[in-house]
């Protein structure tokens, strides 16, 4: 079965940005402005870039959980195609084995094809699988070989990683709409580039200060730190923390979210305003307007400010909070490094994360003057970082008029 011996393309982070640049990179197209593979920060620039998003979601059975949207979810992967002009080959069956033959073909052809396949079911993740949990996201498969029972894959790690034919086939079939689907795309029209850069920071201009294409404004925007700091110091009543998440295993749920989506979900910290910036930098060479480098200063100030808060919601002042941070750093870090090595690890940490809720089920390790120094401390933070990015958007504004 066929095997791309010569991909090394594994520098793509997220899934929808670091995956197509993965597969471009591997197939030698380069962007026009730099003659260089396109980047993943000029991806996630073009497919609306950054935002904040904040939501509280609680199911029966299963911890609540705070939400932290940092970049555009509406539909990135189809908006940063369509805008960059790139003709997409699908293929999509109900059928397992006939999407084995759609991913052989490719493969065959010296393509490595994108495939959707569920986080929890890929072992190399080091999540536990749960009937009620999934979460369909686009790989890169570079290598497919029946005799050995070993599919090859690059998904975010700085090393391929690898799972069975069966686990792949598991995961790929598990959401009706990406079942058994491939894709292979063309590469970018070069004309296109200036129009889909300034598309992609109008979005994030619009979802800072605009109503949001759905949801409530609250959740959104600077309007969403509002909501996010005001919930935290709450006294009581509906969404507020003291409500969601009392001082407990819920509380360590709440700060355990956040702090996912801040620094491990898919990003290596900061938010990606760090990333964000770069595109920044990027988008002043390609639009021609060098106010955009200054733009891209005051977003790292904001990378700053995001990793202030990290600190804030698991603090080093809390034994058992600092050690649940470092834990979360350490499991998203070993798995980029060492991806399928880091399997046994991974399985051990989430065995003391475990214990961790086990323990402030039974004691939370800040009396309730505490847990409302905590809260305050990150809402007083949160509100920082919405100074930051108030003013960042509006030089963003004055940038590109």
């Amino acid at each position: 079965m066929p095997i791309l011996a010569d991909y090394e393309q594994f520098n793509g982070r997220y899934w929808e940005t670091g995956t197509v640049a993965n597969h471009w990179t591997y197939r030698g197209v380069v962007a026009p402005h730099t003659g260089e593979p396109y980047s993943e920060a000029l991806l996630l620039g073009v497919s609306g870039g950054i935002v904040m998003g904040y939501f509280v979601f609680a199911y029966d059975g299963y911890d609540p959980m705070a939400r932290i949207l940092t970049r555009n979810t509406f539909d990135p992967m189809d908006t940063m195609l369509s805008r960059l002009g790139v003709v997409q080959h699908v293929a999509q069956t109900a059928s397992a084995n006939k999407g084995v033959v759609n991913l052989v073909d490719a493969l065959d052809d010296g393509v490595p094809p994108i495939v959707w396949a569920d986080l929890f079911s890929l072992p190399y993740n080091g999540e536990v699988y749960d009937e009620g949990m999934w979460g369909m996201m686009p790989i890169v498969v570079y290598g497919y070989d029946e005799e050995t029972d070993k599919v090859l894959i690059a998904d975010r790690a700085r090393v391929g990683v690898s799972v069975t034919v069966g686990e792949l086939a598991a995961s790929r079939g598990r959401v009706k709409k990406t079942k058994n689907r491939v894709l292979t795309l063309d590469s970018p029209q070069e004309d296109k580039l200036k129009t889909a850069v300034q598309a992609g920071i109008w979005d994030t201009i619009k979802l800072f200060t605009e109503k949001p294409p759905k949801g409530s404004k609250n959740n959104f925007g600077f309007a969403a730190y509002q909501q996010w700091a005001k919930m935290l110091t709450k006294a009581k009543g509906r969404n507020s923390w003291a409500k969601e998440f009392p001082a407990g295993r819920k509380l360590l749920a709440g700060l355990m979210s956040s702090f996912t989506d801040i620094n491990t979900f898919g990003k290596v910290g900061f938010a990606e305003r760090d990333v964000y910036a770069q595109f920044l930098d990027e988008a002043a060479l390609i639009l021609e307007r060098p106010a955009l480098n200054e733009v891209a200063e005051q977003f790292r100030e904001s990378a700053k400010a995001w990793d202030a808060l990290s600190f804030a919601l698991l603090p080093d002042e809390v034994a058992l909070l600092k050690e649940t941070r470092q834990l979360m750093l350490r499991k998203r870090d070993v798995f980029l490094d060492q991806g399928n090595a880091g399997i046994d690890e991974m399985a051990a940490i989430e065995k003391r994360f475990a214990e961790i809720k086990t323990a402030v089920s039974a004691e939370f390790p800040l009396d309730e003057a505490g847990v409302m120094g905590l809260k305050e401390n990150i809402a007083a933070q949160v509100m920082q970082i919405h100074d930051v990015e108030q003013e960042a958007i509006a030089m963003l504004k004055t940038a590109i008029t």
